[in-house]
């Protein structure tokens, strides 16, 4: 069947597909000059902010209308600081410190970092409710497992991101917290009794003026039982546009994730989709190429005329996909307006402490210092969010000569980059030259491994770094085989600490981020 060039300029009006490489290739810039809405950018396109520049640069100049978005999350989510690790910690230690003002300012700070790059979405925050400690893929992406905790911060980020020219993205609807499937392998499912607590965090982020929300890969059978939320009418539809009332951008998370594309096809997905209420299709996270991108707009096209997506659904999908891109485009002046933080906000309308109250509350020196420190409003927040628990009656901390770091390494969910750095070591080592590090991964963390390094630690501090030990056995038994012969070791548990009763001296950094790790070495040489 031959499809018409409006009819296909139609369906280009609706996605945004990834690419390879630090510059767009020439596909990308033929379908950009003819129209398409958007591009999503991951880590594997980005090598520095003046190279970051350059690339929006080059997009914007084939289409001045281009939406530019990117997972930027802070924390174990970056795709600006891939390289270095994110010079801000996540949602959850923001969750931790539980400082409103704190999250926005964090929020402001990166939006002026992504508007300065040429970004114009953010994927950014996960208003998931992280209810499920055995959640593999949300975690510590989440602010916390609290629904009104979530909702306070969700709407904080949205207010920094917002107030910096970027459209904030609330994701992934209608919550992924409460799961033990990672949708990038299967389809999770949302137990009915608390879908109104994963609810809640979307309907304060519609208050808040939130611009997207990310359809979420999930089934809710008390909503429908048949299909995901993001190919299903009655959840996007029904609910997020009729019961929310939210008039915003519905963008799907990647459309080749197994949990839509298995049962469909990578076009078949994006066209049902469409169908069901989604405004713009993400695709390219894992298949970046001219095919991919031909394909799902050609399904989309044929979807129309086969009668599966009505022309007047894509229509509106892609008046909203312009209407937010007028939105960025007259937004983007005053992304720089006030080059700061946003302390100077006074809104405290939902549940906020504000500035006094939050210097006190939990020993931490306040926004007011975190503008003044030598790390900046990120630093301070992974400061902030530490927390220690003490067990030897020795004194474990500070540590005396130059320790050995014993980094247990799980491997990750698909949205964390595994080329993100991460650990105590490096950052120790700056403060305790002399500092030795042996990272290992599951297959490796062997008995024998483990006796030669307690060897290589005989008469020097130990530090058994881990992450999420609670979903990882091999991580527990190796815990257990280290701290049977160094019970005075400091366990720093840089995932989500389920238990904090191991080691002669526990801390939690609630997160992976750089400055998690600087704030856990600074906790651990007596600097902080």
């Amino acid at each position: 069947m031959s499809l018409s060039g409006d009819l296909l300029r139609l369906a280009d009006a609706v996605l945004f597909p990834g690419f390879t490489g630090h510059t767009p290739p020439d596909w990308l810039r033929r379908r950009l000059g003819a129209g398409l809405a958007g591009v999503a950018l991951f880590s594997r396109n980005i090598a520095g902010p003046g190279q970051l520049a350059r690339l929006t640069a080059e997009l914007r100049a084939e289409n001045p209308s281009v939406l530019i978005g990117t997972d930027e999350e802070s924390g174990e989510v970056t795709r600006l600081e891939v390289a270095t690790g994110s010079s801000r910690p996540g949602g959850y230690a923001l969750g931790v410190v539980d400082d409103v003002r704190l999250t926005e300012a964090l929020a402001r700070d990166l939006g002026h970092d992504l508007a300065r790059a040429g970004i114009t979405i953010d994927f950014a925050p996960s208003a998931d409710v992280n209810s499920n400690p055995d959640n593999p893929v949300i975690g510590l992406r989440a602010f916390g497992a609290d629904p009104s905790l979530v909702a306070r911060h969700t709407r904080a980020f949205v207010r920094g991101l917002q107030s910096a020219g970027v459209a904030a993205t609330a994701k992934h609807f209608p919550g992924h917290g409460d799961t033990t499937v990672d949708s990038h392998h299967g389809v999770p499912v949302v137990a009915e009794s608390g879908i109104q607590d994963a609810l809640h965090p979307f309907r304060e982020a519609i208050d808040e003026g939130v611009k997207v929300i990310m359809t979420g890969h999930l089934l809710v059978p008390s909503y429908d039982a048949e299909r995901p939320a993001t190919l299903s009418p009655k959840v996007l539809t029904g609910l997020l546009r009729e019961e929310l009332g939210f008039d915003g951008l519905i963008i799907t998370d990647g459309i080749e994730m197994a949990a839509v594309s298995e049962a469909y096809g990578i076009g078949g997905a994006s066209a049902r989709a469409l169908a069901a209420g989604a405004d713009a299709i993400c695709v390219g996270g894992e298949h970046a190429d001219e095919a991919t991108a031909d394909g799902v707009r050609d399904a989309i096209a044929t979807a129309v005329t086969t009668g599966l997506l009505p022309e007047e659904r894509l229509a509106d999908a892609a008046r909203r996909v312009r209407e937010l891109a007028g939105w960025a485009a007259s937004s983007g002046s005053r992304g720089h307006s006030d080059g700061g933080t946003g302390l100077d906000s006074p809104r405290h309308s939902d549940g906020g402490t504000g500035l006094e109250a939050a210097r006190h509350s939990d020993g931490g020196v306040g926004l007011e210092a975190a503008r003044h420190s030598d790390g900046g409003v990120g630093l301070e927040a992974a400061r902030r969010a530490v927390r220690v628990t003490r067990h030897s009656t020795a004194p474990v901390l500070p540590i005396g000569p130059a320790p050995h770091v014993v980094e247990l390494a799980p491997e990750m969910n698909l949205a964390i980059d595994k080329a993100t750095p991460w650990g105590v070591g490096e950052p120790l080592a700056r403060l305790r030259p002399g500092t030795t590090v042996t990272r290992l991964a599951a297959g490796s963390a062997t008995g024998a491994e483990l006796d030669r390094l307690l060897v290589l630690a005989a008469d020097r501090p130990l530090v058994v770094v881990v992450r999420d030990a609670h979903r990882h056995p091999w991580q527990a038994e190796a815990l257990r085989h280290l701290l049977g012969a160094r019970p005075d070791a400091v366990v720093v548990e840089m995932g989500l600490p389920v238990r904090s009763d191991l080691g002669g001296v526990h801390i939690a950094t609630y997160g992976s981020a750089r400055v998690c790790g600087q704030a856990a070495a600074e906790v651990l040489t007596g600097s902080l």
